[in-house]
């Protein structure tokens, strides 16, 4: 049976967004074999130079700072990352602004043009398209998120100057494995012989330090090779190649964000050559860097505060940020997550923080139900803590009523959660 036809270039960008969501029976397909044949017949260039950035967590705001330094540099900047909170064109980053809907329509049809037969996740598709953006916008350095893992995701089909690892911890075990051990090793693969390396975390699993030595690639490790040194309300970078000091704190909040600060400082150094930035340039840099979800607080009160923590890493750094933040008398969480996490992991990190539970579920074929999330609250003795909504902005929108101008409200579990409030209107 032949495949529906295909929207045009000029069709609307959800019309392709529906197309490409349905071109492939799995949500997940690992490997590169796919992108690579078509990559091949599309003819695309990949750009002049790129840093692949994977992680457990970390890497959005690492791949966040590389983009804002190198912009205020004046370099020519290509960022793609995922998921993405409210549009799709968040995905896509030429010179620091979204990419345009016709932008991308163009792009998707230069890819289904290309791929004959070949089914492409969604998650092909965009990475296609977003790399056809880039040589189209005449890039001159593009920065790339990795998806899943590292190994057989798409974006390691391109071969990068310089790649990252910002963490390695539990998560997708389906798909990268069970173990710290496994999973850095699958995370390892997106370094290259000979090319620079970085691992953002003061842990290396063993297995990602032996991969990076077996094949040559130039590794640089968190406290051993560079670090951040932070001091009352500036911090210093030291690397191998010399400090930076005296460096303002990251706009980004949170005290881990020094690490992922560093990493990209570290990363940037062994560039230097080919993309030389000043010292003024990272301390506008650090101070202009935005990234939505990521211990955001929005304005007025009561204070809410919006982290797309999904994983019991993310989760015990969200309960560090919140423990530095200023008193409030109370914090309500607006809680949801996905089935295929880490529940009970990530409630056991953030309930010391959290005083009342409304949890929701979240809008997504793999979400956990709320009747779920509310029973691993119930087996930690919070049930009569808890509330239970059928949707995130019912759960929000109580959470307002409740809340006292002294009063925190904390929404996390999931991009989808943090998407839930974003558009409800406060």
């Amino acid at each position: 049976m032949s495949r529906p036809a295909s929207p045009g270039p000029t069709a609307p960008l959800e019309a392709w967004l529906d197309y490409i969501s349905a071109q492939h029976p799995a949500q997940i397909a690992l490997g590169l074999e796919r992108v690579r044949e078509v990559m091949g017949r599309m003819g695309v260039a990949a750009p002049p130079f790129a840093f692949t950035v994977g992680g457990t967590n970390g890497k959005g705001s690492t791949c966040a700072y590389l983009e804002c330094i190198l912009r205020t540099a004046g370099y020519r900047t290509g960022l793609y990352t995922s998921p993405h909170l409210l549009r799709y064109n968040e995905r896509v980053r030429i010179a620091g602004e979204e990419a345009a809907d016709a932008i991308l329509a163009r792009t998707f049809a230069r890819v289904e043009a290309a791929r004959g037969d070949v089914p492409l996740t969604y998650f092909e598709f965009g990475t296609l398209a977003a790399l056809a953006a880039f040589e189209e916008a005449q890039v001159d350095v593009a920065i790339l998120e990795v998806g899943l893992g590292g190994r057989l995701d798409a974006v390691n089909v391109i071969d990068a100057g310089c790649s990252i690892v910002s963490s390695v911890d539990l998560d997708h075990q389906a798909w990268l494995g069970d173990t710290r051990e496994a999973i850095g090793l699958e995370k390892a693969h997106i370094f290259r012989r000979s090319r620079p390396a970085f691992f953002g975390d003061a842990d290396p699993p063993a297995t990602l330090v032996g991969h990076a030595e077996a094949i040559g690639a130039h590794l640089q490790l968190l406290g051993r090779d560079f670090r951040p040194v932070p001091h009352e309300r500036q911090w210093d970078f030291e690397g191998r190649r010399g400090a930076r000091r005296a460096l303002p704190m990251p706009a980004l909040r949170g005290a881990w964000q020094l690490a992922n600060a560093a990493t990209a400082l570290a990363a940037l150094d062994e560039v230097a050559e080919r993309f030389p930035v000043s010292l003024g340039e990272v301390k506008r840099g650090l101070t202009a860097v935005r990234l939505a979800g990521r211990l955001q607080v929005l304005p007025g009160r009561p204070v809410v505060v919006l982290d797309v923590a999904h994983n019991p890493h993310a989760a015990r750094a969200l309960a560090r940020g919140l423990g530095e933040m200023g008193f409030h008398e109370n914090t309500i969480a607006v809680f949801a997550m996905l089935a295929d996490k880490d529940i009970g992991g990530v409630i056991d990190a953030v309930s010391p923080r959290v005083d009342r539970w409304h949890v929701a579920t979240l809008a997504s074929d793999r979400a956990a139900p709320a009747t779920r999330v509310a029973g691993e609250l119930a087996a930690r003795g919070l049930s009569n803590r808890t509330r239970v909504f059928a949707t995130v902005p019912l759960a929000y929108e109580a959470a307002l009523r409740e809340a006292g101008p002294n009063d925190r409200i904390l929404v996390f579990g999931s991009f989808h959660t943090v998407a839930g409030v974003l558009e409800t209107p406060r």
